[in-house]
């Protein structure tokens, strides 16, 4: 049993990506979810968003490299095919405005440098809604697609360390051309389901093509399969992502009936189980997301995130949850609206915090009291977005797994202390995208603290973020997503400044 969970402000930190369709989200290394382009409001997108899911947070990288139409990276685009290399991500075609691209584009997400490559061999043609996966961890494999004037059943092969194509040359039964379909490597397998063919149609077929793994010795060869099972409709826009033994098949559009001239959207999920090798309905405990076509669906451990997708009416930009019964987050279903953590981080979040850690106290934080003594705001939306260590749920969190010590009251400074002198020994390399967001709200406690501590109950030379005809620049950084790389060494030198006085 899984169960759906629409995602909330404790989920997550940093800014999250806005609206869209017809995008890309890859899992990139072992950390990143990177969100590529997309399409809102007939406007074609070109942004960059990330998902660092050890801290859970997204940001938005500062990219350098080639430029394109006078900017860095790619020409905004939508219905293009993303792959992950390792630590590179791959970018072919798709489409902008009624133009279908057949660029060719990799990010190294080490660096954060996009590429325009050049390559050569048996060149595919500019296309949209075309389907890719990787082989191994070198080639790439890219089936169908439209080139504005037909659909196509062509399969090519990309070696990403040549950067040469190859297009198969594949005898016997093929599969009808088709876009807006999945292509999903399954071992030694392609596995091609579903898409938009020729005239028209919608299909619901699956098909396996053979023969492109190196070494193998045996000929390229499609084989259409019929397998046992709740098989999925026909559909087009959908996703297939794995997770474990199985193919996640979710959302998707199709037509109401040889009758209906209309798409009729799904959300339902179908499980093609690889050890029984049939499909399955996957049960799921409460209502799901609406229904939707051209969204991503990706695979974080034990997860799967939603994001996106398109109704025919409405561009979605809310983050769902696909999660088994018994993970954490399913806990939420049951668990009483007032555990929930504010989304603003303020001292509404004292309730939950005292009740995970078993402190009963209900005495006021010392920064809440001296807001109320100064006469300042202590409302969730107070310009300063300061809040107490004790409120401060990651910074206490990565206290304990600093000492390998649950937090308590009576060794609350001693635990804060070894975190700030930790960050006052780091390097800028050292400090983890997940330490982010606590470093920069410990900074600005830390000048909060020293103001009040020299006497200051105006605050508006803090407005200004000087302290003592010394200048902090990042005070008025609302969260970590808004602290480029660069500004990291910047952040810490002056954050040692402050731990030290």
């Amino acid at each position: 049993m899984h169960s759906w969970v629409r995602a909330d402000s404790t989920d997550f930190n940093g800014t999250l990506p806005k609206p869209r369709s017809g995008h890309s989200a890859i899992n990139v290394g072992k950390s990143k979810v990177v969100i590529f382009g997309g399409l809102l409001d007939k406007r074609f997108l070109t942004d960059l968003i990330v998902l660092d899911t050890e801290s859970n947070l997204w940001y938005q990288p500062e990219c350098t490299g080639t430029v394109s139409d006078g900017q860095i990276g790619p020409t905004a685009r939508a219905f293009h095919v993303a792959v992950a290399i390792d630590f590179n991500l791959f970018i072919f075609g798709g489409r902008s405005a009624g133009k279908r691209l057949g660029d060719f584009w990799m990010l190294d997400t080490d660096i954060w440098q996009w590429s325009e490559l050049t390559s050569f061999g048996d060149l595919p043609s500019p296309r949209d809604f075309a389907s890719a996966s990787s082989i191994g961890n070198r080639k790439i494999v890219m089936y169908g697609g439209w080139d504005g004037k037909k659909w196509l059943s062509d399969v090519y092969i990309l070696d990403t360390m040549s950067l040469e194509w190859t297009e198969l040359s594949i005898s016997g039964s093929v599969p009808p051309p088709r876009c807006g379909h999945t292509a999903t490597m399954v071992e030694k397998r392609l596995l091609v389901f579903g898409g938009r063919g020729g005239g028209g149609p919608i299909m619901g077929d699956l098909w396996a093509l053979k023969g492109i793994i190196d070494g193998e010795n045996e000929a390229p060869g499609w084989t259409q399969l019929k397998l046992p099972g709740q098989q999925p409709s026909p559909r087009c826009g959908h996703t297939v992502t794995s997770g474990g033994h199985n193919l996640l098949l979710f959302g998707g559009h199709g037509t109401g009936g040889w009758l209906s001239r209309y798409d009729v959207y799904h959300n339902d999920c179908i499980v093609l189980d690889r050890v029984s090798v049939q499909w399955k309905r996957l049960r799921t405990s409460n209502e799901p997301p609406l229904a939707r076509a051209y969204h991503t669906m990706t695979a974080i451990g034990s997860r799967y995130l939603l994001f996106g997708g398109f109704d025919g009416k409405s561009t979605f930009g809310e983050l769902w949850w696909l999660v088994p019964e018994e993970d954490p987050i399913a806990r939420r279903l049951t668990s009483p609206s007032s555990n929930k953590i504010s989304e603003s981080n303020t001292g509404s979040a004292r309730v939950a915090l005292q009740s995970a850690l078993g402190d009963s106290s209900k005495e006021e934080s010392p920064i809440t009291e001296l807001f109320k003594r100064l006469e300042i705001s202590v409302s969730p939306s107070s310009e300063f977005g300061i809040i107490d260590e004790w409120d401060d749920k990651e910074f206490l969190e990565l206290a304990s797994r600093l000492t390998g010590e649950r937090v308590s009251t009576s060794e609350q400074d001693t635990l804060i202390q070894s975190v700030r002198n930790r960050w006052a020994n780091s390097t800028p390399r050292s400090i983890q995208l997940k330490e982010l967001g606590p470093l920069l709200r410990d900074y600005k406690r830390l000048i909060f603290h020293h103001h009040l501590g020299n006497g200051g109950s105006d605050l508006s030379p803090m407005k200004t973020g000087s302290l003592g005809g010394e200048i902090y620049r990042f005070y008025h950084t609302k969260t970590a997503s808004q602290v480029r790389m660069g500004d990291i060494p910047k952040l810490l030198i002056e954050y040692k400044r402050l731990v030290s006085k």
